[in-house]
């Protein structure tokens, strides 16, 4: 399915705009100027273009907007977003917008209360914790759920991860005509995602970064959250530290670390905590979901020392 015909039609004007006030933001926020280029001159394109942008997704979809001068996989990809649903995610977290339960709202039959309850009550931000959860029988537990509509949840989710799934591999096999047929982009390293989270810490503990005003639980507004962009290894980092309802709770959101990364125009995200528990683990720095890598990361430092 291409663009969502009961939208109100989205002129080029419109998406200019968007694309001009990332790049404000991004400039705001002392992002990489290259990358706030990037923006500014994919919106100059937009203008200039003799055709509708709907209309280019509607006959071409991502494709044919790659071929617009200044416009790569990641813009095409980010105009192809706000095209079908309205909505750029990039753009929120830059606004201080963090929603996980907005993803979930994405699902058929989970509407806004139940997504709030789910992540809530589950502390899950992904997908992929939906899916675990759905497996392992919490998900059946959240009141509003039962066993039926769970299953179909659990069906929707694993259709939509499974098209990610193949998104990710068609763009691999078409920037690696030569290598193996992967399933997926490999994500950044352990060292890079722990390097990325120790200086935005410490840049964030100097005051050093700019800060945003988050909509979630700032009731008045404030600018607080140290927001830092990076460009590493290839990979494009937006980082902050977590502003959900469960760090709240537990005090944790000066400890708790998001990440989202992004290469060519293939967006993921990770967690990273200290770890209060026994174990080797105990008291690093910790990628959630990448313990096991992250005591390989850790034994090998010492290694070396």
């Amino acid at each position: 399915m291409v663009a969502d015909r009961t939208r109100p039609y989205i002129s080029n004007e419109e998406i200019a705009d968007l694309l001009d006030r990332v790049a404000d933001l991004l400039q705001a926020q002392e992002a990489n100027p290259f990358r706030i280029r990037a923006y500014q001159q994919a919106a100059q394109e937009v203008r200039k273009m003799d055709r509708p942008v709907v209309s280019v997704i509607e006959q071409e979809n991502r494709e044919g907007l790659e071929q617009v001068p200044g416009i790569g996989r990641s813009l095409a990809s980010s105009i192809l977003e706000y095209v079908r649903t309205g909505r750029l995610r990039f753009l929120d977290r830059l606004e201080g917008e963090i929603a996980p339960e907005d993803l979930f709202k994405t699902i058929p039959g989970v509407g806004p209360k139940l997504s709030r309850r789910i992540h809530d009550q589950l502390d899950i931000d992904t997908l992929e914790d939906l899916e675990m959860a759905a497996h392992d029988g919490r998900l059946e537990k959240i009141p509003g759920v039962g066993r039926r509509r769970m299953r179909a949840i659990q069906d929707e989710v694993n259709a939509m991860l499974s098209r990610g799934a193949r998104r990710r591999a068609r763009r691999y096999e078409s920037t690696h005509p030569r290598g193996p047929k992967e399933e997926h982009l490999a994500p950044p390293s352990v060292g890079t995602i722990l390097e990325v989270d120790r200086q935005y810490r410490k840049r964030a503990e100097k005051g050093e970064l700019r800060k945003i005003a988050p909509r979630r639980f700032n009731p008045e507004g404030k600018a607080w959250l140290p927001i830092w962009h990076n460009d590493r290894n290839g990979w494009h980092f937006t980082v902050l530290y977590s502003n959900t309802a469960l760090a709240h709770r537990r005090g944790t959101i000066r400890d708790w670390v998001v990440l989202f990364y992004e290469q060519d125009g293939l967006e993921e995200q990770c967690t990273v905590v200290t770890e209060k528990r026994t174990g080797a683990l105990q008291g690093r720095r910790v990628i959630r979901g990448r313990e096991v890598e992250c005591k390989e990361h850790y034994a090998g430092l010492a290694d070396i020392t």
